[in-house]
């Protein structure tokens, strides 16, 4: 169990640092956000501020979740906290679908009375919101592979890039042509972006914790593969889950031969399971 337990604190240590990156220049940027939004006195940019709060919140949530999943095991949490970052990845899902919704209604109000906006300012604001969030976007692209929690991490920051530059581009219309429409049409097109691959995101967390088999753990091959181990003579009681991103849990029950020896059979299906197959943890 010890191993299990390393293999997910290297994973963490891993994207610590990237995310404390983009949760401190995500805050700094709400900040921005909300002093330009009202010294302009732009509803577009306080509307973004308030989905920069989602932002900061969900990656601050991400933090939290690998600071918990670091913590080792107890009595009554024989597992540990691994499945606090299932958690917040549901919660970062379930947040971004709410706030794609949210998007969608604000723009269908909007395309009925389309406010004025301060464009030149808007665009400025959310230029450097823009170079913020790309630079997110590069810090967590490769490690959003790694674990749900860091998918539902940056797909909030890939959010608030499409809301920068959708602002920016609606800033562009307004400013040379006074055409307001396109701060609403705009908007729902970057809501309609979001839902989609959000709603991938809460399936998947929720299979995790359904329980599911892992999705590249293959039972009946792995089946077949024990019982060509030496000294196996049936197996039953395959259970395959996911602890957490990138730790799969495997438990079985072996029925031995006349001659097998317990010891050795256990050392040689346990390094065909871990050896052959995406398991962690097989008991």
């Amino acid at each position: 169990m010890s191993g299990d337990h390393e293999i997910s604190r290297s994973a963490a240590a891993r994207n610590k640092r990237p995310l404390t990156i983009v949760f401190f220049l995500t805050l700094t940027y709400l900040v921005a956000e909300v002093v330009g939004g009202w010294w302009t006195g732009s509803l577009a940019l306080l509307a973004d501020a308030g989905h920069m709060l989602t932002d900061v919140a969900g990656v601050g949530l991400a933090l939290l979740a690998i600071r918990f999943g670091e913590k080792p095991a107890t009595p009554t949490r024989t597992y540990g906290y691994y499945r606090f970052e299932i958690l917040a990845a549901l919660t970062n899902a379930v947040v971004l679908i709410l706030i794609s919704i949210y998007i969608l209604y604000e723009a269908y109000l909007r395309f009925l009375n389309p406010p004025k906006v301060e464009s030149t300012t808007m665009m400025w604001v959310a230029g450097l919101g823009l170079l913020v969030n790309l630079y997110g976007v590069y810090l967590l692209r490769k490690s959003s592979d790694e674990s749900l929690n860091m998918k539902g991490a940056y797909f909030e920051v890939l959010s608030d890039m499409l809301t920068s530059v959708g602002v920016m581009v609606a800033g562009v219309i307004m400013l040379t042509t006074k055409w307001y429409y396109a701060d609403p049409l705009l908007s729902a097109g970057i809501g309609l972006f979001i839902l989609p691959r959000t709603w991938v995101l809460l399936k998947e967390a929720v299979n995790v914790l359904l329980e599911s088999t892992p999705k590249d753990v293959n039972i009946e091959t792995l089946r077949q593969g024990l019982l060509q181990v030496p000294g196996v003579a049936a197996v039953h009681d395959v259970h395959a889950w996911v602890l957490t991103s990138g730790v799969n849990a495997l438990s079985l029950h072996v029925v031995l031969t006349d001659d097998a020896h317990h010891e050795d059979v256990l050392t040689r299906a346990h390094e065909y399971i871990t050896g052959k197959h995406p398991i962690q943890h097989a008991t």
